[in-house]
C-alpha cells in the first residue's frame, strides 16, 4: 500500500511542527501509542493544541462530551 501523506495532511490537525511523521498515520499512530498516548487527530482542535495527548486526557474529554 502506497502511502497518501498528502492527503492525509489535508485533515491533519497537529500543531507540533517539528513533527517528521506529519500526514504518515501509520508512523504517528504507532509512535503515540508506545507512548501511551492518542495521535492529535482523536481531539478536538483547542485539547490538541495543549499536547497532552494521553489516554487519561482522552478520558476526561469524552466525560465531559466534548467529543
Amino acid at each position: 500500500m502506497e502511502c497518501q501523506q498528502e492527503k492525509n495532511l489535508e485533515r491533519c490537525n497537529c500543531t507540533y511542527e517539528p513533527c517528521s511523521r506529519k500526514g504518515i498515520c501509520c508512523q504517528c499512530i504507532a509512535y503515540h501509542l508506545k507512548m501511551r498516548q492518542l495521535p492529535g487527530c482523536c481531539f478536538p482542535k483547542g485539547a490538541e493544541a495543549t499536547y497532552d495527548r494521553s489516554f487519561e486526557h482522552f478520558a476526561r474529554l469524552v466525560q465531559k462530551g466534548a467529543l
